[in-house]
């Protein structure tokens, strides 16, 4: 951290086993002021010999007591308000899933974009081990997550900006540069796709893409904090000269230069 101060967003998938979210979620907590993690759908998969066999909503409320034991933030607990440069803004971790309404271009709904993807052979691992119990699908679980953060998001003073945090975009248009634009259907939900303004966001943070980068939407700083497998750093690396060291962490307030 710059300072003893900093606090410190963990926008999803840091590892798949519970015991290793356990270990990074406590060096970094040693680290910063405090810390702010949402779950990815890496954290959520559950694989045949993981030493947690549980699913679906009880390894995310697992997942969530791992995190409180460390002192660590989820979107279970209330928002924490930044008081520090650039504040105060209300930081709200948020859990929504995806209900496959980013469609890509030609697709009219979310059957016709599950076809494409298997058309293409592009299937997302979560169809396989990001399992709903005990909801009956991952939408329905997706729109569960909305109408909760939502009443949460409504019941904030509306004199303070949000900092909004979701491992997946909360819009579609960070979707559009995807080498592969039928995967879009998991990345998100379009009953989300105007909470930045809804709710007043002085900036939104993602992940999920792996294509770090800031672009803006309706004058809002959308911050994709993605870390990404060492293969796309070194890809990366040779493309654009970036290292890794030089995207992260990325500032999120004050805004950089601001």
């Amino acid at each position: 951290p710059g300072s003893a101060d900093d606090w410190l967003i963990v926008a999803g998938d840091v590892a798949e086993q519970p015991d290793d979210v356990a270990w990074a979620l406590r060096l970094l907590r040693d680290r910063f002021a405090k810390v702010i993690w949402v779950p990815g759908n890496h954290e959520l998969w559950t694989r045949s010999k993981d030493p947690v066999s549980l699913r679906g909503e009880a390894r995310y409320r697992h997942l969530v007591e791992l995190c409180r034991g460390l002192d660590v933030l989820t979107p279970e607990d209330p928002f924490p308000v930044w008081e520090g440069p650039g504040g105060p803004a209300v930081v709200a971790p948020l859990f929504l899933l995806y209900d496959y309404t980013f469609l890509p271009d030609g697709v009219r709904s979310p059957e016709d974009g599950l076809a494409a993807a298997y058309a293409a052979g592009v299937v997302c691992t979560d169809e396989h081990l990001l399992h709903p119990e005990p909801h009956p699908s991952r939408a329905v679980w997706c729109a569960a997550r909305v109408a909760e953060s939502r009443r949460r998001l409504d019941a904030l003073d509306p004199g303070l900006p949000t900092v909004l945090v979701n491992h997946w975009p909360l819009t579609p248009l960070p979707t559009r540069v995807l080498r592969h634009p039928e995967f879009s259907i998991w990345c998100g939900t379009t009953a989300s796709a105007d909470w930045h303004v809804r709710y007043r966001a002085a900036v939104v943070v993602y992940g999920h893409l792996h294509i770090p980068r800031v672009i803006f939407q309706d004058g809002v700083r959308f911050v994709e904090a993605s870390l990404g497998y060492p293969r796309e750093w070194k890809a990366r690396e040779e493309r654009f000269g970036t290292t890794v060291s030089a995207l992260l962490p990325r500032q999120v307030l004050p805004a950089p230069g601001g």
